[in-house]
């Protein structure tokens, strides 16, 4: 079973592989210097502290390294523990009917499949980003992770889709039980406010891949 010092061991194996202490590849990848240290792998309490999906994610995009790369670093023969399966689709495809579920979870078997570092969330799913509607924040191309079952707060990037079918990327302002406030992402365009009633659902994105 995949334990708690094959992950660290990884982690370190992964930065001795592009040339980096651990507090260098985590500076690398935007985190605290300390993050990926030894004294913060273990609690005073003696309780084990493991990476965070979002800390290994950040990982990857700052080495260019692929998951498979990561995993293939692993000792232990159940490193399949430690990445699941996200089904992905175009964010224009996302439109269409037969891909979500009334809860926003994806249905049907038309997606696509990408390897991702494990989340909380069975119902993760991924968009594709077309054109540059929502530039600078995203992109052709870009890769976002959404996790229907992620708590929101204000100020998270989300994404919508309305009873009309249609599908946005916004940053969520303000949300009551009538109404939800959204700022664009790209601000040549409009902020939008929509009546609960309005939205057949809205999840928020954990990752995206630029």
């Amino acid at each position: 079973m995949l334990g708690h010092g094959d992950v660290w061991r990884t982690i370190d194996r992964l930065a001795a592989k592009y040339g980096m202490s651990p507090s260098g590849l985590a500076r690398r990848a935007g985190l605290d210097p300390t993050t990926f240290n030894k004294s913060k792998r273990v609690t005073h309490e003696g309780k084990k502290r493991w990476p965070s999906t979002e800390s290994l994610a950040k990982v990857l995009a700052a080495t260019g390294a692929s998951l498979a790369e990561f995993v293939n670093l692993l000792d232990d023969n159940d490193a399949t523990a430690l990445v699941q399966r996200i089904p992905v689709i175009g964010y224009a495809q996302a439109r269409d009917e037969g891909f979500f579920d009334t809860a926003g979870h994806p249905a049907g078997g038309r997606w696509d499949e990408v390897l991702f570092p494990r989340l909380d969330d069975p119902h993760a799913f991924g968009l594709e980003i077309s054109g540059d509607g929502m530039a600078p924040v995203y992109r052709d191309g870009d890769l976002v992770v959404i996790s229907p079952g992620a708590s929101l707060r204000r100020g998270d990037r989300v994404v919508v889709k309305t009873r009309d079918g249609e599908i946005m990327a916004k940053q969520l302002l303000r949300q009551s039980v009538q109404r939800v406030e959204l700022a664009s992402l790209n601000r040549a365009h409009p902020d939008s406010a929509l009546d609960s009633g309005a939205i057949d659902w809205i999840a928020r994105i954990v990752w995206a891949s630029q």
